[in-house]
């Protein structure tokens, strides 16, 4: 059975279709999603949906984009919420959106958080490789590791975060002809560094595009990296699965 180890059925139009979309996605074998929240706001609704659907693990943290209107009282929530998790995300860095400072500042926090609840996280890192890896390293993030959630950085900065203890998710960006470095990726780290993901809503695989990303369709993404592997999707699920729950223990 697969794992989507970042999924974000709590937002629409999934939320809307749920039961739907859950069944479509367990008919081809995939049995379990990390949900992580992006903002504060999204919290209670995730860990509502935890409790209707244990298949569905809660993950909780701010993303960067929402960096600029963290407030203490939302860190504080999140202290209180954490061992209900199975991991903090979705959290990190993105020098697309500014305020490169503020950003640091919340990520540093909610690495701590982490850490002192042993927890995980679910690393958002767009544009920012260098910067995450320092906070990475000074915050001692390899006590806790994670998932470098959809990442397209190099060879050599994805061996940089496995240092730490975190493992490489690739998401459908590996089924389009034009993602070099996710084949890349696919093609030269072992199957016991890497994981899956669809990002649903977004993120759909070659030949949805202009369509909402659905959980069933992390089974191609799968099937796309068999192929790379040059095995068959079993195998890929057995390890995949190992995988995150290694990771994530509280899978």
């Amino acid at each position: 059975m697969l794992i989507d180890t970042h999924c974000h059925l709590d937002l629409p139009p999934l939320i809307d279709q749920l039961d739907q979309l859950l069944a479509e996605a367990r008919a081809v074998e995939i049995s379990k999603w990390i949900v992580p929240a992006v903002h504060p706001d999204g919290w209670q609704q995730i860990s509502e949906l935890s409790v209707q659907h244990p298949a569905l693990r809660p993950a909780y943290g701010i993303h960067p984009l929402h960096a600029a209107t963290a407030t203490t009282e939302q860190l504080q929530q999140l202290r209180v919420l954490a061992p209900t998790a199975v991991a903090i995300g979705e959290i990190g860095m993105d020098a697309s959106y500014g305020n490169l400072d503020k950003q640091e500042a919340l990520f540093r926090e909610q690495l701590r958080i982490a850490r002192l609840h042993q927890l995980p996280v679910l690393i958002h890192c767009r544009k920012a490789i260098g910067r995450t890896l320092t906070i990475l390293r000074e915050e001692q993030a390899d006590q806790i590791g994670g998932i470098m959630h959809a990442f397209s950085g190099s060879l050599e900065s994805a061996h940089e975060f496995i240092k730490l203890g975190f493992v490489i998710s690739l998401s459908a960006a590996l089924t389009r002809s034009t993602a070099v470095r996710p084949a890349l990726l696919a093609g030269q780290l072992p199957l016991n560094q890497l994981v899956l993901e669809t990002d649903a809503p977004d993120l759909p695989p070659s030949g949805h595009q202009g369509c909402f990303n659905r959980p069933a369709w992390l089974h191609e993404t799968a099937c796309k990296l068999a192929a790379i592997k040059g095995t068959i999707i079993t195998e890929i699920a057995r390890q995949t699965t190992a995988t995150a729950q290694r990771v994530i223990p509280k899978l």
